[in-house]
C-alpha cells in the first residue's frame, strides 16, 4: 500500500487472525466532494429502473391456483403514487401515463439523498 493515496493499518499487537483493535490514519489528498469531481467516467454504467405499483404475501398454494384472469389484491389503494427504485432503492414517486400506447410513469415526487440515505436505515 502507498501512504500517499491509502490508509495505513496499524494493528496495535493483532495476530495474524485478525484479533485486536485496528487503527487507520487519515487519508492525504482532495476531499471526494471537491471540485474536481467528475461524473463522466460513470454516466454510461447501466442501472436497473423498476415501478412497484403494490405487494402483497401470497401462500404457495394459493399462488399455484392462480391463472389466466386472476386478480390478485395488493396493498395499495387506486390513485395512491406507484414506487421508483433504482437497484433496490426507493428515489421517486409517480404516476401512471400513456404515451403512444405505452405505459410511462410521470414522477411526482423524487426523494432527495438524504431522505434516501433514511429509507435505508
Amino acid at each position: 500500500m502507498s501512504q500517499s493515496t491509502e490508509s495505513v493499518l496499524h494493528t496495535n499487537g493483532a495476530s495474524a487472525l485478525g484479533e485486536g483493535r485496528v487503527e487507520f490514519d487519515a487519508l492525504s489528498g482532495a476531499p471526494a466532494d471537491g471540485p474536481d469531481v467528475s461524473l463522466d467516467m460513470i454516466l454510461d454504467v447501466p442501472v436497473t429502473l423498476a415501478m412497484e405499483v403494490g405487494r402483497t404475501r401470497i401462500s404457495i398454494r394459493n399462488l399455484l391456483q392462480l391463472n389466466q384472469g386472476s386478480v390478485v389484491e395488493l396493498d395499495r389503494a387506486a390513485g395512491e403514487p406507484l414506487d421508483v427504485f433504482v437497484n433496490g432503492t426507493l428515489v421517486a414517486h409517480g404516476e401512471v401515463v400513456v404515451i403512444n400506447e405505452k405505459f410511462g410513469i410521470r414522477l411526482t415526487d423524487v426523494l432527495s439523498p438524504s431522505e434516501r440515505v433514511r429509507k435505508l436505515r
